[in-house]
């Protein structure tokens, strides 16, 4: 077993190299003038299983392309296997056609993957479970939800919390958080007048005097986040946190988070936001480190990847 790494997030990659005692493989990843991507694997690999970390973040396409070139170049460079661990799956949010005439480049992203050579996908969190039927691959998706709740529990010393879904979408995941703490639900109705922008029309749930835990899988340019918070508070919650696994933050998403009425943001590394979130108290990281290291092990001996979550 050998891990490569892409340029998306580095520390995550080292982290889990040093988890795992083993070595990254010594390759090269640059630009032409142009910008056309080159890699070049500069150790022998013939015969090993090779687990390629990259996450899908920003700049997007930039990440997808190194993840597919680096795939084919392990796939020319006759590995026995290769599974792409792809912390941030990108392009998630595009699983089906909400409007007529639209991509929905989920599924392309899929078929360029497993034709790029890739025999297995782990990723954290997928934006809609259903995304695994895209592929003709195995796939192995993680939750964040356990590290979540053993944060939640040793930091917030409430005797009332509630868990709370930022819109109907996300309701699966946060009574998955609230079944593990032991609390009830509420969930923030909301509508999206033009994309990229929410407004939240009810909550439904009584948040009065309570804690509230919001959860979901992506935060973006924070707008969503900052108004169910503001809703919450304005229903008399006592205190907002949110616990978010892939912390995009486009754009001013850091000021909006800064100037809201959010207790706490809780995000992990599956994106390197380290210079993003640089001197801000607001905002911090859990790592996934050992869970993915823990999953590329077992994949790796031919163990049970769920046994994790039980």
């Amino acid at each position: 077993m050998k891990l490569l790494t892409g340029n998306s997030n580095k520390v995550l990659s080292k982290n889990i190299s040093k988890y795992l005692k083993t070595k990254l493989v010594n390759s090269s990843i640059r630009k032409f003038s142009d910008g056309e991507i080159y890699v070049e694997i500069n150790e022998n690999i013939r015969g090993n299983s090779i687990f390629i970390v990259q996450s899908i973040s920003s700049p997007a396409n930039d990440h997808l392309m190194e993840l597919l070139l680096c795939i084919d170049a392990l796939k020319r460079s006759s590995a026995k296997n290769i599974t792409a661990v792809i912390p941030y799956f990108g392009y998630a949010r595009q699983d089906r056609k909400v409007v007529p005439r639209t991509s929905i480049s989920a599924k392309l992203v899929s078929n360029l993957i497993t034709k790029a050579g890739a025999d297995r996908v782990v990723t954290v969190d997928l934006h809609a479970g259903q995304i695994q039927g895209f592929f003709d691959i195995p796939v192995d998706n993680l939750f964040a939800t356990p590290i979540f709740a053993r944060h939640a529990r040793k930091k917030i010393k409430s005797k009332k919390i509630i868990c709370v879904a930022p819109d109907v979408g996300g309701t699966e995941r946060a009574r998955a958080l609230g079944k593990l703490l032991g609390v009830g639900l509420a969930i923030v109705d909301k509508r999206r007048p033009k994309p990229g922008q929410s407004k939240v029309m009810n909550v439904i749930g009584d948040v009065k005097d309570q804690t509230c835990i919001i959860v979901d899988d992506i935060i973006d340019s924070g707008g969503t986040i900052v108004n169910a918070a503001k809703a919450l508070k304005e229903r008399g919650a006592k205190e907002v946190y949110v616990y978010i696994t892939h912390g995009v933050l486009s754009g001013d998403a850091v000021k909006k988070i800064k100037g809201s009425k959010i207790k706490k943001l809780i995000i992990t590394d599956t994106i390197d936001n380290s210079q993003k979130i640089k001197n801000n108290n607001k905002i911090e990281v859990l790592s996934i480190s050992s869970l993915m290291s823990e999953a590329i092990k077992r994949i790796a001996n031919s163990n049970s990847v769920s046994d994790l979550f039980n």
